[in-house]
Order: C-alpha cells, then structure tokens, then sequence
C-alpha cells in the first residue's frame, strides 16, 4: 500500500463524516492525475473532506446572474430530512453561492414491495419548502411521481412543485393523466434517464475498499448524493457539472 493509501486509512479510520466532491467534471480531462486532496495526516479532523481541488470551479459573482444553478438530491442512505439542507448548504459552499435556482429531489428510498406514499416525501418536503423560505432555493421539484403520487403533494404542500421529472425509458411516452394534471397547474414536464438507484450502500462500499484496501468499508454508510449543474442561460451550454456525496460511519 503506497504513501497515499496509507495516510487515506489513517484519516478515514478516525473521521466520523466523509464528503467528496468532484469539483467541475468539464475540468476533468484538463488535469493532470493527482489525487484528491485531503487533511494532512497528523490532523486527524472528524469531518474529512476528500476534493478534486484542481477541477473546483467556484461561479464569478458578476456573472451569477447570467448562469442558472440547478441540482439533484438523491437521498441513499439515510431517513433525515436534515440531509436535505446539508446537501443544499454544501452545493452553495462548493460553488461560492447563496442560492440555488432549482432543486429536484428524487423519490427517498422505501423497502422493497412498498409503494411510494406522500408520507414518505413529507419530512424532505418540509425541508425543502424552509430552504425556499429562506431564499436558499427559488424553486423544488420531484422526479418520478404518478399523477396521483403529485396531486396529493400538490394539495398537501404549501410551496408547490415546479416540476417533475418523468423516466421515459420506463414509460416511454408521457401518461395522459400526469400530462394533464401538470398542464393544469403549470407544473414543467421534464425527461430524465437516471437508473432507479443511482448510487447504492453496497456499490460505494464497494468503490471505497477498491480506492483504499485494507479499510472496513461496512462501516461507511452514504446518506446523499447531490448532482448540480451551472448553465449560461443565453446560450444554453452546460459551463460546470460535479457531484457531491456526504457518507458517515456506522452509530456516528
């Protein structure tokens, strides 16, 4: 095990919280093959935060105005509604903003053979609608809800969905009865193509184990997953796009 590993074991091995951040992805294959910065070994800090520091793009406050900052919640590993607001305040840091333009959280993970209900979405609601009460976020959607799955939170929510994103590839063409709902009460359509489980327990564990051997990757749990996006508005073109993940070890 080289120099690297060892010191990412030591650190690892007494953190409680990761995060990792892939900085600007479009920055990717500018750089040079380092690896992601890190605390130095002797620190040993409770939160260790891992960073592509070369391919972080932070937006030109002059040019904030021009560009709209969008992002995706994916909830993994975790039933707390404060992943919500963790997830949003690290996407402003990471990118050096106040606020996002748009946050879409995709359905929250449920055991298997239960469906998806409006009380599985409440808490990351409720959570959602005080960030834009307090002008952390202009506007939130959902991602895969049905029409009866997005009326009821509809009629339930007191900020109301702007969106809702629809998987084609299950579907293929947009419901008739979503479709009309949305049209109704001006809820924006869009297409995604993101597999059911973006990012699982078992495959970041696996992923971990692989970057550092001789760890006990079990003991890492992923609670979120964040994906954002900066557009010029003009012109449409995609000028960054990174990832974000909080994970925390077992009984932290």
């Amino acid at each position: 095990m080289g120099t690297d590993s060892r010191a990412a074991k030591a650190l690892l091995a007494r953190a409680r919280t990761l995060h990792l951040q892939t900085g600007n992805l479009l920055n990717w294959g500018r750089l040079r093959k380092k690896c992601p910065s890190t605390h130095s070994e002797e620190e040993f800090p409770d939160v260790l935060e891992c960073t592509v520091s070369h391919a972080v793009e932070k937006i030109n406050p002059d040019e904030r105005e021009e560009m709209k900052v969008s992002a995706k919640l994916f909830i993994v590993g975790s039933n707390s509604s404060s992943s919500t607001r963790s997830a949003v305040d690290m996407a402003c840091s990471v990118l050096g903003v106040t606020q996002l333009d748009s946050v879409i959280i995709a359905s929250p993970p449920i055991e298997d053979g239960v469906n998806l209900s409006l009380e599985h979405l409440q808490p990351y609601w409720e959570e959602l609608e005080n960030l834009v009460q307090s002008k952390k976020i202009v506007a939130i959607g959902t991602s895969d809800l049905d029409k009866t799955q997005l009326e009821q939170l509809y009629q339930w929510a007191q900020v109301k969905p702007n969106s809702n994103q629809v998987n084609l590839a299950s579907c293929c063409v947009m419901p008739p009865d979503l479709t009309a709902f949305a049209k109704q009460f001006d809820i924006q359509l869009l297409t995604h193509n993101d597999p059911k489980e973006l990012l699982s327990e078992a495959s970041f564990q696996e992923a971990l184990q692989e970057s550092i051997p001789d760890i006990q990757a079990q003991e890492w749990v992923p609670l979120w997953l964040l994906r954002y996006s900066v557009i010029v508005k003009s012109r449409g073109i995609i000028k960054s796009k990174g990832y974000i993940l909080q994970a925390k070890r077992r009984g932290s």
